[in-house]
C-alpha cells in the first residue's frame, strides 16, 4: 500500500468521525451553554472589529497586538487556499451540498472560537523578558494539572508545529505554484523559492513585522477578492436562486442535483464539508487562539467577540463568494477540482484573465497564511525548545515552502486534512474541560465589566 492510500485511509476515519462528532458537537455544547453567543455578541463583535478599522492601530511589540492586528493575523491563517482550492474541492467532491455543511460548521464554530479565544486570553503568558505569548498548550495545561496535561500540551504543540508549520505550509505554496503556472507558465520551483524568500524576511522581524504585514494585505486583498468574485456572480445573477438550491438541496439528496459530482451521498457532502470548514475556518483547531492571545484588550470576551467575526468573514463572506461562483458558472461539471476548478470559473466571464486573477489572489490568501501558520507555530516552538530554536524553525518552515511547490497536490491534501484532524482532539478535550470556565469569564462580562463600559 502506497503512503497517499495509507494517508487517504487516516483520513477518512478522523473526517468520517472525529471530526464530525468533534467539532460539531463542542460546537453545539458552546453553543447552547453560553445562550448562543454567536447571536447575542455577533453586533457587538462587528462593532469591535470595524469600528476600529480607521483608528491608528498602535505598534506591535513583545506586549503584544492591538485587537485588529491580532484579528489580521488570524484572518490571515483562515482565508488561505481553503477559500479558493478547498471550496472547490469539496464540491468536486461531495457537490453543491457540502457548502451546506460548511455554513453548519461554521456557525457552530464561531462558538467554539469564541471559548479558544476567551481561554487564550484567560491563560496567556508574560515571559521574564516582557513577551506575551498564549495558545492552546497554555490552556490545556490549564485545564488539566500535572503530567497528563503537561503531555497533552506537548502533544498539541507537535501536532500543530507538523500540521501548520511544515505540511500546512506546504499545501499554501504548492497552491501558489500551481496557479501561477497555470497563469504565466512560471515553473512551481521558482514561485517555491521567491515565496520563501519573502516569508523568510517576514519571519525574520517578529510580532511587529508580522503585524505590520498582515495589517495591510489583510483588508486589501479580501477587497480585491470579493469585488472580482461579485462581478463574475453578477454577470450571472439569474442563475443565483438555483445555485442556494443545489446547496441546500445537494446537503440532503446530492443526486437531485443536476451536474452533481459522481457518486456523492449525504454523508460524502458532509464529511468533505466539515472537513473542508475546519481547513478554511479553523474554528476548533486550535490555531488562531495564538493570534488572539497576544491581543491587547479590556477582556477577554471582547476578543472572542472579535475572533466569531473572523469565522464570518472568512466562511459566510469569502468561501461563500468562491462557491457561487463555481456554482454560477457552471464550473463544477468541468470535472476539475482544487484552484484550477476556480480559475476555470473566473475564466469563464474574465477569460485569460481569470486565471491571472485566481493566481494573484492565491498568492495573497496563501502567503498570508504562511505568516499566520508561521506565527502560530513559532510560539509552540518557544514552548517546547525555547527562544533560541526560532530561528532553526524560520529555515525549515522556508524549506517546507520551497519544495512544498512541487508536492504531488493529492498527497499534500490528504496529510493537510490528517494533521489538522489529529490537531483538534486535544485543543477540544481541553476546551469542553473548560466549558464552565468559559461561562464563567462570559458571564462576568455581562454582569460586571459591561455595565462599568456603560456608566463610564
Amino acid at each position: 500500500m502506497d503512503i497517499n492510500q495509507m494517508a487517504l485511509d487516516l483520513n477518512d476515519l478522523l473526517t468520517g468521525s472525529v471530526l464530525l462528532v468533534a467539532l460539531v458537537g463542542a460546537g453545539l455544547w458552546f453553543s447552547v451553554r453560553l445562550g448562543f453567543i454567536q447571536v447575542k455578541g455577533f453586533g457587538q463583535g462587528m462593532k469591535m472589529t470595524f469600528g476600529d478599522l480607521f483608528k491608528k492601530k498602535g505598534e506591535a511589540g513583545k506586549e503584544g497586538m492591538s485587537s485588529f492586528q491580532a484579528l489580521a493575523t488570524a484572518i490571515a491563517a483562515q482565508v488561505g487556499t481553503g477559500n479558493i482550492a478547498g471550496a472547490a474541492s469539496a464540491i468536486a467532491a461531495g457537490g453543491p451540498g457540502a457548502i451546506f455543511w460548511m455554513w453548519v460548521s461554521a456557525f457552530l464554530g464561531m462558538a467554539t472560537i469564541f471559548a479558544e479565544a476567551c481561554m487564550a486570553q484567560k491563560y496567556k503568558q508574560i515571559g521574564s523578558d516582557g513577551t506575551v505569548t498564549g495558545g492552546p498548550v497554555y490552556y490545556i495545561k490549564g485545564a488539566f494539572k500535572g503530567a497528563f496535561g503537561k503531555v497533552l500540551a506537548g502533544i498539541f504543540a507537535v501536532l500543530l508545529i507538523f500540521a501548520l508549520g511544515f505540511m500546512g505550509n506546504i499545501v499554501q505554496s504548492n497552491s501558489i505554484a500551481a496557479s501561477w503556472r497555470t497563469a504565466f507558465g512560471i515553473p512551481e520551483i521558482v514561485m517555491g523559492v521567491l515565496v520563501a524568500v519573502v516569508a523568510l524576511f517576514v519571519f525574520t522581524g517578529g510580532m511587529n513585522r508580522i503585524a505590520k504585514v498582515t495589517e495591510l494585505i489583510v483588508p486589501i486583498m479580501a477587497a480585491f477578492y470579493i469585488v472580482g468574485s461579485l462581478i463574475v456572480i453578477i454577470a450571472n445573477i439569474g442563475h443565483v436562486p438555483a445555485a442556494f438550491r443545489d446547496i441546500v438541496v445537494g446537503a440532503f439528496n446530492p443526486s437531485a442535483v443536476a451536474g452533481g459530482a459522481l457518486g456523492a451521498t449525504v454523508k460524502l457532502a458532509l464529511t468533505k464539508g466539515v472537513a473542508r470548514g475546519l481547513f478554511s475556518n479553523e474554528a476548533g483547531m486550535g490555531s488562531t487562539p495564538h493570534a488572539h492571545a497576544v491581543a491587547k484588550v479590556k477582556h477577554p470576551v471582547e476578543q472572542g467577540f472579535v475572533a466569531m467575526v473572523g469565522v464570518f468573514i472568512d466562511t459566510f463572506v469569502i468561501l461563500n463568494l468562491t462557491a457561487l461562483v463555481i456554482i454560477t458558472t457552471g464550473a463544477r461539471e468541468s470535472k476539475l477540482t482544487g484552484a484550477e476548478l476556480s480559475q476555470y470559473a473566473f475564466s469563464t466571464v474574465y477569460g485569460k484573465g481569470g486565471e491571472i486573477f485566481i493566481a494573484i489572489c492565491m498568492l495573497f490568501f496563501a502567503f498570508s497564511t504562511i505568516i499566520g501558520w508561521y506565527f502560530f507555530g513559532e510560539a509552540n516552538i518557544r514552548y517546547l525548545f525555547g527562544a533560541k530554536a526560532v530561528k532553526v524553525y524560520a529555515v525549515l518552515v522556508c524549506i517546507c515552502v520551497a519544495v512544498g511547490a512541487m508536492w504531488k497536490v493529492e498527497l499534500v491534501w490528504t496529510l493537510a486534512d490528517c494533521f489538522n484532524s489529529l490537531m483538534v482532539i486535544p485543543n477540544i478535550i481541553a476546551l469542553l474541560a473548560l466549558s464552565k470556565v468559559v461561562k464563567e469569564v462570559m458571564d462576568d462580562y455581562y454582569k460586571n465589566f459591561l455595565p462599568r463600559q456603560k456608566k463610564g
